[in-house]
């Protein structure tokens, strides 16, 4: 099971990830979603991600990017771009140009919203199966997904908590997404961080 930290934004939270014992395999940048409070402005991101970031990936977070936005991020440090409602024509044309590799995130109301991953599966690397809340932290019935082909890699994202049993995700999923459960207060909480990141490792070495 690998995990993602989303809505990273500042440098202090950002080396505690990157240095921690278990690091999460990929971490997350809003970068053009101005109505996340974890949205960051372009001057401080360029500097933000300008780091050693050792083993994990950096992905941008992406809502129905401009051409003008991406042509603006396209010499930053991300390996992954996440695409929120972004036609399959149009991923395709981004993974090209650009020479990134795509999480495509489908919001997931119900079963008829999971098959979308079908106009994507030959184009996206990652299926991120979110909820519609986008950075609300808002649930959906996780099993939905319970019976996709393993040959879909799967990420799962919707009201996760940090401390709760991962257990019951391994089945589920390839990837867990988490980010507002991480926080207090409105900031990322360092505490929480580390039980998380300890039991996905715990999970992980028992298997």
């Amino acid at each position: 099971m690998q995990a993602k930290i989303c809505g990273v934004k500042d440098l202090r939270t950002l080396n505690y990830i990157i240095n921690h014992n278990y690091p999460p395999k990929f971490i997350g940048f809003i970068c053009n979603y101005k109505k996340s409070k974890r949205y960051i402005q372009f001057n401080y991101l360029e500097k933000l991600i300008n780091t050693n970031k050792k083993n994990t990936n950096f992905v941008a977070i992406l809502v129905k990017p401009s051409e003008n936005f991406l042509e603006k991020i396209k010499y930053l440090k991300f390996d992954y771009y996440q695409l929120y409602n972004v036609s399959p024509e149009r991923t395709k044309n981004i993974k090209k140009k650009y020479k990134k590799k795509i999480i495509t995130a489908l919001g997931i109301k119900n079963e008829f919203d999971v098959k979308k991953y079908n106009k994507y599966i030959n184009i996206s690397d990652i299926i991120l199966f979110d909820s519609i809340g986008y950075e609300k932290s808002m649930s959906f019935n996780h099993l939905l997904i319970k019976n996709l082909p393993n040959t879909i890699k799967k990420m799962l994202a919707g009201n996760i908590k940090y401390n709760e049993k991962l257990d019951n995700y391994e089945k589920i999923t390839d990837i867990i997404d988490i980010s507002g459960s991480l926080e207090t207060l409105g900031k990322k909480d360092f505490k929480k961080i580390d039980i998380f990141l300890k039991n996905l490792k715990k999970l992980n070495d028992k298997n």
